[in-house]
């Protein structure tokens, strides 16, 4: 049965792992409840897109450990493109599914268009959310005092002014702090966190009341062809240069 034509249609629900970033861990366990399908759930360490190729291999190791360990149908890749970082990750005996998404804030969000939408008429944005918040050192000023410490340990007083200085001005770019609300967690305290670092930046603040339910999907196996590519074993997927995001390819040994 081919899986390119539209929602997948079984005779019961797919029993689902789930492999995440860890910048969506805390909604992931919050919409997980929603379903009895999922075998289980590992949370990845937040950081590993700053090494593609790390974060492509240490993925790709832990899908060939939930096909040996889990009696699952499926795992879901709660993740995005991420600079490329996810492409070329395969399974052998399941399915693997990932949502149409250049980066997490599409799945934060709830679609790609909307994120389109957004880089066309806001792209100086940088967005915030619980996940980025505690875990990704957002600019603001707890981000560069930090970094003020950490290059006043290494490199003296004079040089980490200077760096930090650098620091601020790679993200000149932008002049908006979003906040992407999906419910979960305390949103009041985290939408004001985002509103304190927008004010300490200079720039402009916004809340974004967003839509779970691209998440949700991902989660519970509601996967159709417009906004999920389900890859059968033996295939892989590449970056795609039309609204699609990302196309299925043969896998093939890198040498």
């Amino acid at each position: 049965m081919s899986l390119r034509n539209g929602p997948i249609e079984t005779s019961s629900p797919p029993r689902i792992s789930v492999l995440a970033c860890g910048v969506l861990e805390e909604e992931v366990r919050h919409f997980s409840r929603e379903t009895s399908q999922l075998v289980s759930i590992r949370v990845m360490e937040s950081g590993l897109h700053d090494n593609p190729e790390y974060l492509r291999n240490e993925l790709q190791r832990n899908i060939d450990e939930i096909e040996a360990a889990d009696n699952c149908d499926a795992i879901a890749l709660v993740y995005g493109l991420c600079s490329r970082g996810t492409e070329n990750l395969r399974t052998r005996t399941c399915r693997l599914v990932m949502a149409r998404a250049h980066d997490c804030i599409t799945l934060l969000l709830g679609s790609k268009e909307r994120y389109a939408d957004f880089q066309k008429t806001q792209p100086g944005t940088y967005w915030y959310s619980p996940g980025w918040n505690k875990k990704m050192n957002v600019p603001g000023k707890d981000r560069f005092e930090k970094l003020y410490r950490q290059y006043l340990e290494k490199f003296g007083e004079d040089n980490a002014e200077y760096l930090v200085k650098a620091d601020k001005e790679g993200l000149d770019s932008y002049n908006c702090a979003a906040y992407v609300d999906l419910g979960v967690g305390d949103s009041e305290k985290e939408s004001r966190y985002c509103r304190d670092c927008a004010q300490w930046m200079g720039w402009d603040h916004v809340r974004v009341q967003s839509d779970s339910k691209l998440l949700r999907d991902l989660l519970c196996g509601r996967w159709d062809e417009q906004r999920f590519l389900v890859l059968e074993p033996g295939e892989t997927f590449r970056f795609s240069l039309d609204d699609n995001v990302i196309k299925a390819v043969k896998y093939e040994e890198e040498k």
